[in-house]
């Protein structure tokens, strides 16, 4: 989604500024401002396979709070800043990623379309380009929220879907016994357990392999 209103030009990075991967992660609920335990871990362990590449964090701005219909802001931010490094370094490989809210934050992101019946925020226009995606290397989702848990904490919230542009190169770890991400779920310690059970690792290797 792009945000409306104008835009301030900036200088054009030169290739030596540029990244080759830019990782935009929105951390979970309640996590302080930054990547949030589960992005921080997954860049350290993504930064370990690629070697000499470099790898820069660019973590979502927005509330994560429990005031879930506050996750737009995460939306907006997200997109901006996907589109303002697709501008400065087209040859950068953006890696989408998200947690727990964060996870609904960059899953909403990948849309394509505006669920019918929903208004957008005045702060959004609509989705991202769909030339943005080439520029996505990979999308991460950590404990993606069911649509069941989402509507629990506001019923007006549109589904959770991934656009089709970004589907191929998306992977989507949920924890069976975690009920935010599980239907069958009914253990919430099992919600915090990302970090050491293995899941880093299998994103890390993904994502590895995309970029």
């Amino acid at each position: 989604m792009a945000i409306a209103g104008l835009w301030l030009a900036t200088p054009i990075a030169s290739a030596d500024d540029c990244p080759n991967v830019d990782v935009v992660f929105a951390r979970g609920t309640f996590e302080p401002a930054g990547p949030g335990a589960t992005g921080q871990a997954f860049i350290d362990a993504l930064q370990a396979r690629l070697g000499d590449k470099t790898v820069n964090s660019a973590p979502v701005d927005y509330p994560a709070s429990l005031d879930f219909p506050r996750a737009v802001d995460g939306v907006a931010n997200a997109s901006s800043q996907i589109r303002d490094i697709v501008s400065r370094c087209p040859n950068t490989r953006i890696v989408l990623g998200g947690y727990s809210q964060g996870a609904a934050v960059a899953a909403y992101t990948t849309a394509n379309a505006v669920p019918a019946g929903y208004a957008l925020p005045s702060d959004i226009s609509g989705p991202m380009a769909p030339e943005t995606a080439k520029h996505v290397a990979a999308v991460v989702l950590f404990a993606k929220p069911t649509n069941g848990f989402v509507n629990f904490l506001d019923r007006t919230a549109p589904p959770i879907e991934i656009g089709p542009a970004y589907a191929p190169k998306t992977l989507e770890i949920c924890v069976p016994e975690d009920p935010v991400c599980s239907p069958t779920g009914g253990d919430h310690k099992a919600h915090g357990s990302y970090v050491s059970n293995g899941s880093i690792d299998q994103a890390a290797d993904f994502v590895a392999s995309k970029v």
